[in-house]
């Protein structure tokens, strides 16, 4: 496996095999240098190459004696262990907190689930969609009169699930910096997706900032930040919020003279918005970029995952990598001294684990 020195090089992290958020968690941290053993079923085979890199692979049977002391003798060299399952599945086995932070004080114990590890909901089965369902921010998403759209899995998963527990491990992490003492991480999309929508409760009654479906100013009502088709079917995005560059935007895609009064009042917004429209319906995607990308006119295009990596500024950036013939996502964020980097994924859990133990 290719060599890191990102900023957690040397950190050791048990990663127990699951889905949706926990993988992502383990990623963010392998690629800025971390070590995860992923304790995987026998017969496991990687599914998603991206967001499975950079593991040290080992298959174990957790139910059977053997395979519970490797667990517990690799936690008990760790730094970390994410786990996703269902609250009392780890304690079931064996390796709950108590047990686990017993034999190894140091451990952060990071947890991952949808509605957490207590309350009414705790054991009972969901997904992104229904954990964003009762947060408010599903039903902030879509448009007046219809029903809400998912928006992917973003919100839930990754924003209020994954994010918040690697923000957490690395908390837990600077924490034990002063008391020598790890704990456990209860990272629940709930609560994550509950604190994503702290700029909306922090907004007060501020009309311009509603979650009802349509009519905030940052979900669509508004003209000047919701998306246009051009005159091939293709769109583009508009976010031209503050004054100056409004004026920007209007200018250089030559606007109606009538658009420049009246932004913040939400009763020009629809007939704008028509206006608007009908402007962009005039030139295609590609010509529309050439007229108003690059300036300040809050502009982009609108574009499919398969054809972002093309676009000019990640290329610049190298967002995506190519890697063993895949392309990947470039680790984030960047560090000037030790950045990341990506690595392959080998079934070669054991002997790190081995690595662990003899390291002390």
């Amino acid at each position: 496996m290719t060599q890191s020195n990102g900023p957690l090089t040397g950190l050791k992290v048990v990663e127990f095999t699951g889905i949706g958020p926990g993988p992502h968690v383990a990623m963010l941290l392998a690629d800025l240098g971390a070590e995860v053993v992923r304790i995987e079923r026998h017969g496991t085979q990687i599914s998603n190459p991206v967001v499975e890199r950079a593991r040290n692979r080992v298959a174990v049977d957790v139910k059977s004696d053997e395979g519970r002391a490797f667990c517990l003798e690799t936690l008990a060299n760790a730094d970390v262990l994410i786990e996703g399952f269902r609250p009392g599945v780890m304690e079931r086995l064996g390796m709950g907190p108590r047990e686990v932070l017993s034999a190894n004080e140091r451990l952060i114990y990071a947890r991952m689930t949808g509605w957490g590890q207590d309350g009414p909901l705790a054991k009972a089965a969901g997904h992104d969609i229904n954990y964003i369902a009762i947060t408010g921010a599903l039903a902030a998403v879509g448009r007046t009169g219809e029903l809400a759209i998912p928006p992917q899995n973003l919100v839930g998963d990754f924003g209020g699930g994954s994010m918040y527990c690697a923000f957490g491990i690395l908390a837990a992490l600077y924490e034990r910096e002063r008391s020598g003492k790890g704990q456990v991480v209860d990272a629940a999309i709930v609560d994550g997706a509950t604190s994503l929508m702290s700029f909306f409760f922090g907004a007060g009654s501020r009309p311009f900032l509603s979650t009802e479906k349509g009519k905030g100013m940052l979900g669509g009502a508004a003209h000047f930040y919701r998306c246009f088709e051009c005159a091939d079917g293709l769109e583009v995005s508009v976010g031209a919020i503050e004054p100056q560059f409004y004026a920007e935007f209007l200018a250089k895609s030559n606007a109606p003279s009538e658009l420049s009064e009246g932004q913040m009042n939400p009763g020009n917004w629809d007939d704008y918005a028509e206006q608007l429209a009908a402007m962009f319906k005039t030139k295609t995607q590609a010509e529309w970029c050439d007229l108003l990308e690059g300036s300040d006119a809050c502009f982009a295009p609108v574009l499919p995952v398969e054809q972002a990596r093309e676009h000019p500024h990640l290329k610049a950036r190298r967002a995506y990598v190519e890697h063993g013939g895949e392309w990947h996502t470039a680790p984030a964020p960047r560090f000037s001294r030790t950045p990341g980097v990506i690595r392959d994924s080998a079934m070669d859990g054991a002997d790190v684990a081995a690595s662990w133990k003899k390291e002390g």
